[in-house]
């Protein structure tokens, strides 16, 4: 079973930079239900670490609303098969190999709902990767692939009301109306939340994680 820490960030940095050894880059997952807090902790991890460190989140990889429509897949979106998952996987590799002298990676534009190619520069000289994301302990099709990927993977939890309270507030904020946001939560994101707790201990951590 995974270690079960309650951490405050310097130890947490501290662990992740200790992650590389003799020269060869790590990729650390963080992994969590919508709303955890991963994107913001993985943010401060690599802000602590500067440039020995990038992110390069797992939300790059969302299907262009327009996939999403031809598919039918739209009122789904965030659930597993509504991300190139293959393409994910295939960076990875690409990361851990550590041949190109940058390899560029894609982003998320909540803003605009939809994945920006090219948008994060990797030089070849960063010792360590952190990517995160909803289904990085996912075992099923491709997503099997990703985490023998990760040198670690820890798993963020928190409070459930605030989670929940974070979650609605984000979909209001890009646009959707608070009714809208609140049926979102409870019919998408929480079907989404079930699956990934389902991969929790699959983690190396357990980190229970209050930061905003």
């Amino acid at each position: 079973m995974p270690e079960v820490y309650q951490p405050d960030l310097t130890s947490l940095v501290e662990r992740a930079r200790a992650l590389p050894a003799s020269g060869r880059r790590a990729v650390l997952g963080i992994c969590g239900a919508p709303g955890a807090g991963k994107s913001t902790l993985a943010s401060e991890i690599a802000a602590a670490l500067g440039e020995a460190a990038v992110l390069v989140p797992m939300d790059g990889f969302h299907l262009a609303n327009a996939e999403l429509e031809r598919l039918g897949r739209r009122d789904r979106k965030g659930a597993p098969d509504t991300f190139d998952a293959d393409g994910f996987v295939a960076l990875l590799e690409r990361l851990r190999r550590q041949t190109d002298h940058v390899v560029f990676a894609p982003v998320f534009r909540r803003e605009i709902e939809e994945p920006i190619a090219g948008a994060i520069a990797i030089d070849r000289r960063v010792p360590l990767v952190i990517t995160e994301g909803n289904y990085l302990l996912h075992d099923e099709e491709a997503w099997s692939r990703v985490r023998p990927l990760l040198d670690a993977c820890w798993y963020i939890e928190g409070p459930e009301d605030e989670r929940l309270r974070r979650l609605v507030a984000r979909h209001i904020e890009f646009g959707k109306s608070p009714h809208r946001a609140h049926e979102w939560v409870n019919r998408s994101d929480e079907a989404n939340a079930r699956l990934i707790e389902a991969t929790r201990g699959r983690a190396d951590l357990i980190v229970r994680w209050w930061g905003q």
